[in-house]
């Protein structure tokens, strides 16, 4: 519970309108304040203790809303799901007129303390709070310094840009499982500036179950700023197939399949971009390492497209790239053609795959460990940067990963890892 002055808090509150329900808070959250239903992200007002860890991450700013209300009236989780925009904050005389409730009645309003605490531990297991840990304490939420300036929300959920498909082609070997597509949007005439590291919100059309246009999903962006095909208007998303949930029964996700199934000449409503932090470094010397799993590939694809780009124009005096990336099965790994063709002085790419057929389950933390040569160097020098991307389990794996490397070369992982974060040097934007 946060502290109160005469009785009235600044709740805090999410905004149904501009949440592009991406998780990143819920996530985040150390003490399991945040959580949602199928219409909306909510906090828990009896929870939350403002300790302000979701904010920075959220890339839309949804979450960065307050009211001040009477604990006593504090608006339940209940209240939350059903809204389609924000309450009105309330005037000084009606924050007055319904101040009257005694701290007694506020107090005896809301749960003890005791079962407060039962109730976060009952909304996040001890695994999950162990990643979100992983993310607030690491994961930094400022961009390199040499990072471009990004544009953010320009085009909204009331305002969406309309961009017309050019490209879709399955970029992993077909009758595989975990179907993968690399989508081309182009964008017409209306700006749409983005780095890579950023991403874009998809409409899916049609309505959902109570008459409601459906909420946008987030995709990363896969292309370099200056277009899938460079000079043009465009971009590129890397999105898989959803045909199960994650327990494995027949599901078919909304807004994946809708993308997967797209033709060339169809529309598509954009909102976005977003993102200010998960952004590469721009300059000279600088290196890069990337580990994902996935579709996780997408922002590292279009960061190595961009250093591709620079370097054969030869505006660019590069440092090392390092790519670390995970997938069950060497069929089921996107890109994996094009990645194989990149020069070796270029890119060094490293894989694991976690479902092959007789082989034992290798995974991206197995081999930042097998690499750990290569990696000290880059643990040491102040112009390296991380990024990782893709599921959600991964993060503690890679973390231990690299305080392990980092202590058998005797560096201390906690000043490392604060000055990584610090310097907007370790980044990590899972899901």
């Amino acid at each position: 519970m946060q502290a109160t002055e005469n009785g009235v808090i600044d709740q805090h509150l999410i905004d149904p309108e501009i949440c592009i329900r991406c998780n990143t808070c819920e996530a985040t959250c150390p003490v399991g304040a945040i959580t949602h239903d199928d219409t909306n992200y909510v906090v828990n007002a009896e929870i939350c203790n403002l300790c302000m860890a979701c904010i920075a991450p959220c890339p839309t700013g949804s979450i960065d809303n307050w009211r001040k209300i009477p604990i006593s009236k504090a608006y339940s989780l209940q209240e939350q799901y059903s809204w389609e925009s924000l309450p009105s904050p309330l005037s000084e005389s009606e924050l007055s007129q319904i101040q009257g409730t005694s701290e007694d009645e506020a107090h005896a309003s809301h749960a003890s303390p005791s079962a407060i605490t039962a109730s976060a531990s009952s909304v996040a297991t001890t695994q999950s709070l162990e990643i979100a840990q992983s993310s607030i304490q690491w994961g930094s939420v400022v961009p390199p310094w040499s990072a471009a300036h990004p544009y953010v929300n320009l085009h909204g959920a009331k305002n969406p840009i309309t961009a017309t498909v050019v490209g879709n082609v399955q970029v992993n070997e077909p009758g595989t499982e975990n179907e993968t597509h690399h989508v081309v949007l182009d964008m017409g005439h209306i700006p749409f500036p983005v780095l890579e590291g950023q991403s874009i919100g998809i409409i899916p059309p049609g309505l959902d179950a109570k008459g409601k246009p459906h909420h946008a999903r987030q995709y990363s962006i896969a292309s370099a700023r200056n277009g899938e095909r460079a000079g043009y208007n465009n971009l590129s998303l890397t999105v898989k197939r959803v045909t199960q949930n994650p327990s494995g029964q027949p599901f078919k996700g909304l807004c994946s399949n809708y993308i997967c199934d797209l033709k060339i000449g169809d529309q598509v409503n954009v909102m976005g971009p977003f993102g200010t932090s998960f952004l590469m470094p721009n300059h000279p010397k600088s290196n890069i390492v990337m580990i994902c799993t996935g579709t996780g590939s997408a922002p590292m694809r279009a960061m190595t497209e961009w250093r591709r780009r620079l370097r054969q124009s030869g505006k660019f005096e590069g440092g090392k790239l390092m790519l670390f990336f995970g997938a069950r099965t060497q069929a089921e790994l996107p890109y994996f053609g094009p990645l194989q063709k990149l020069p070796k002085d270029f890119l060094s790419t490293h894989f694991a795959y976690s479902r092959t057929p007789g082989q034992p389950r290798k995974y991206v933390q197995d081999l930042l460990r097998e690499r750990s040569s290569d990696l000290v160097p880059l643990l040491k020098d102040s112009n390296t940067y991380f990024y990782v991307c893709g599921l959600k389990s991964m993060e503690v794996g890679v973390i231990e990963a690299l305080r392990e490397i980092a202590q058998n070369a005797s560096l201390s992982w906690d000043e490392l890892g604060a000055n990584l974060k610090k310097e907007g040097r370790l980044h990590l934007e899972t899901y």
